[in-house]
């Protein structure tokens, strides 16, 4: 996952389509107007859309990791 950062704002499409799931990172679901990003994370296979404030921009990689694979990663838990 390299090249520009993606985060964005919850719109009302996006809210429609990841609400069924929810956030993977926190379990809660998403609201008008958060912020998000797309990040790869413990749950392995392919980047999902989480919460900003669930994810650390990775310089090493380009891209947003989920906060606690991002920490196990690091050895920090």
């Amino acid at each position: 996952m390299t090249g520009q950062p993606r985060k964005f704002m919850i719109d009302r499409e996006k809210l429609n389509t990841l609400n069924a799931e929810g956030c993977p990172a926190c379990g809660k679901k998403f609201t008008l107007g958060d912020t998000a990003v797309v990040a790869c994370g413990a749950w392995g296979g392919d980047a999902k859309i989480i919460h900003e404030n669930e994810a650390v921009f990775d310089p090493e990689t380009g891209g947003y990791v989920e906060r606690r694979c991002y920490q196990a990663r690091r050895g920090r838990i």
